[in-house]
C-alpha cells in the first residue's frame, strides 16, 4: 500500500478562502490538497519529536519553513492540526478498509484483509501512528467526539467481520474481546518492528493472522459447554 500521509482529502477541513481565491465551484483545487499534505506530515514530524504538549505553532512553522500566517490559513491552533492527522489516519484506514473487502467474500479471507489493511497502513505510517498512539485522549469536545466515533466504526465493521465468521463456522467466542486482543497485536508493533530483521506488512500480516485465527477458531460451542459445567 502506498504511504498514506502523501495524500489528502478535501472534507479533512473546512477551507478557508476568499471569492478571489476560490475555485470554480465543483473543480476540486489540487494544489491546496497537496500542500495541506505536506503540513499534516511536517505536524506528525513534530509531535513525534516533540510530543504534543511539547510542540508549538512556531516549531511546525520552522520545520515546514511557512510563515505562522501561512500556517494559520490551514488551522488555527495544534489542537485543530491533531484532529486532522487523526481524521485523515482513520478515515483512510476505514475508506481502504472498505475498498478492500468489496472483493472479498469468505469469512476469514475478510479478517485476514482487515490485519493486511492495518498493518500496511501502519507501517507505510509509523510516525503518525506513534503520534495516534500517544495522543489518543487529548482532543476534548466535538473534535474529540468526530475521532472517537470514526474509531467506533471501525470497531464494529471489525466485529461485524468476526460474527460473520462465528456464523459461517459455528464457532463461540467473545468478539469484543477477540477484536481488542487482535488490536492489541497491531497497534504496538510499532514499539518493536525493525524492517531490517523482520518481516514487511504480507508476511507479518500472514504470520499474525494465523495466530489469531487459530486461537479465536479453536473455542467451539462445544468446549464453552464443557467449561460451564
Amino acid at each position: 500500500m502506498a504511504t498514506a500521509t502523501n495524500t489528502a482529502t478535501p472534507n479533512i477541513i473546512t477551507r478557508r478562502r476568499n471569492r478571489s481565491s476560490s475555485p470554480r465551484k465543483g473543480r476540486p483545487n489540487h494544489g491546496f490538497d497537496r500542500r495541506l499534505a505536506k503540513v499534516l506530515q511536517y505536524g506528525t514530524d513534530v509531535f513525534y519529536e516533540k510530543g504534543y504538549e511539547g510542540a508549538s505553532m512556531r516549531d511546525l512553522s520552522r520545520a515546514s519553513g511557512m510563515s505562522l500566517a501561512g500556517l494559520y490559513y490551514y488551522f488555527e491552533s495544534k489542537e485543530r492540526l491533531l484532529y486532522m492527522i487523526q481524521k485523515h489516519t482513520f478515515t483512510t484506514i476505514v475508506d481502504r478498509l472498505k475498498e478492500r473487502l468489496q472483493t472479498v467474500s469468505d469469512p476469514e479471507a475478510r479478517i485476514r484483509a482487515c490485519i493486511l489493511n492495518h498493518l500496511e497502513y501502519f507501517l507505510a505510517n509509523q510516525k503518525a501512528m506513534t503520534v495516534l498512539s500517544h495522543e489518543d485522549d487529548v482532543l476534548a469536545n466535538g473534535l474529540g467526539r468526530e475521532i472517537r466515533e470514526i474509531k467506533r466504526e471501525y470497531y464494529r465493521t471489525c466485529v461485524d467481520l468476526l460474527d460473520k465468521l462465528k456464523e459461517a463456522r459455528g464457532l463461540e467466542f467473545n468478539s469484543r474481546i477477540a477484536v481488542l486482543s487482535l488490536f492489541g497485536m497491531m497497534n504496538w508493533i510499532y514499539t518493536w518492528h525493525n524492517p531490517r530483521v523482520d518481516a514487511d506488512a504480507e508476511e507479518m500480516a500472514l504470520r499474525m493472522g494465523d495466530i489469531f485465527l487459530r486461537g479465536i477458531c479453536s473455542v467451539t460451542p462445544n468446549r464453552v459447554a464443557q467449561k460451564k459445567k
